[in-house]
């Protein structure tokens, strides 16, 4: 049955409630023309959203690292929390704002899907190996759209839409920023002279096409500033005391407050503006206490006493599978875990060390530690052969 009414009416409604600055859901455009969909009920971002949500790759959130790998404890953050939190963050901010909060949503929830196992840590292994072995350098914000435009679906993608897969790409949540204004007009084309700007200088920032784009930027470095400071005081890898005063008495003591904070802050300073940006105060305060964090706790030696084995797994695990694929290894995990049944496109598309990228950036940590143990520990033979 033909419902698409419904979705016109909603997007008349969306129109008229949306600040002249949010996205419209009408705008959305994708790669491929999809006639199924356009019976559907649902409006376009929301449809991404749920495509993200479905995904293999989201569901690898589960097992991936956030900042604390290897600590047996129920209550420190992991990815699939980190962008949930960001999500909810991002979609409040929106709100305040009258921007789109489908689109908002599915931008949130994938913008950390191109992470590897054992978070930028894994990110700086694959740097090196891909660089070593001809690859262009890894960068986890482009393969994250790379996951969703070239991988999933067995290679065939998931076809989102431009603004979405231009909102993961140019999340970096690491950069400080005090403002972001949308740098409004791109197209897929303009996707890929980022993704080529990116790989030849991967220090270069990109700027969201939508300002909902620029909210989830903000929103990522709201959402972990202070979990950060919580999951490490609860590690005992910190004391809350540590944090600078000015810090304190400016953001507050807890996360909760930070986040309140950082919000409030955020929206009154982008109201009617076509431009998301904080207070100078603020500014000056988040760039302090995210300087805290990198010292204290993202650099902190007391977390990285496992850092040389992990480096040293990536580099076998990357020579392992690419000989299996030059020896055409159909037993190896690479075949039987990823490529059996792929698209004939990929694997003629992507080279042997991209294809072993791809591989080993959608890990889980705990199948990456799985792999090592099947290839590094030997197993006993049964009795009888």
């Amino acid at each position: 049955m033909d419902v698409s009414w419904l979705r016109a009416r909603l997007d008349e409604e969306e129109d008229k409630r949306l600040s002249p600055y949010a996205a419209r859901s009408t705008e959305a455009f994708r790669e491929h023309d999809e006639e199924r969909a356009l019976r559907g009920h649902r409006q376009w971002f929301s449809l991404d959203a749920d495509r993200i949500l479905h995904s293999l790759s989201y569901t690898r959130y589960i097992d991936k690292t956030q900042v604390f790998s290897l600590i047996p404890n129920d209550h420190i953050t992991h990815r699939v929390l980190h962008v949930q939190l960001v999500s909810k963050i991002a979609r409040t901010i929106g709100r305040l704002l009258r921007l789109n909060e489908d689109l908002i949503e599915a931008i949130a929830l994938g913008h950390d899907i191109g992470h590897p196992p054992f978070g930028h840590d894994g990110e700086r292994h694959l740097f090196k190996l891909c660089r070593e072995h001809g690859a262009p350098p890894f960068i986890h914000g482009v393969q994250g759209v790379h996951f969703l435009r070239r991988v999933e679906k067995k290679g065939r993608g998931i076809n989102l839409s431009c603004q979405v897969l231009d909102g993961i790409l140019c999340h970096d949540g690491e950069a400080h920023l005090k403002s972001i204004m949308p740098l409004r007009g791109k197209d897929f084309d303009a996707i890929d002279k980022e993704i080529a700007q990116k790989f030849l200088n991967p220090e270069s920032q990109l700027r969201p096409m939508t300002l909902e784009g620029c909210v989830v930027r903000m929103a990522d470095v709201i959402s972990y500033i202070g979990r950060d400071i919580e999951d490490a005081i609860r590690i005992n890898l910190i004391k809350r005391d540590m944090v600078p005063g000015r810090c304190r008495a400016i953001l507050g003591e807890t996360n909760g407050t930070i986040v309140y904070r950082l919000v409030e802050d955020l929206v009154s300073n982008s109201l009617g503006q076509d431009e998301i940006s904080f207070s100078a105060d603020m500014a000056g305060s988040l760039l302090e206490l995210k300087e805290f964090n990198y010292r204290y706790i993202y650099k902190n030696e007391k977390i990285k006493t496992e850092s040389g084995k992990i480096e040293r797994l990536y580099g076998i695990l990357f020579e392992r599978f690419l000989f299996d694929l030059a020896s055409e290894r159909r037993d190896s995990v690479i075949f039987a875990d990823y490529l059996d049944g792929m698209d004939p496109s990929y694997r003629e598309a992507f080279s042997p060390p991209e294809i072993v990228r791809d591989f080993i950036a959608g890990m889980t940590d705990a199948y990456f530690l799985r792999m090592g143990r099947d290839i590094l520990i030997p197993r006993s033979f049964p009795v009888k052969f």
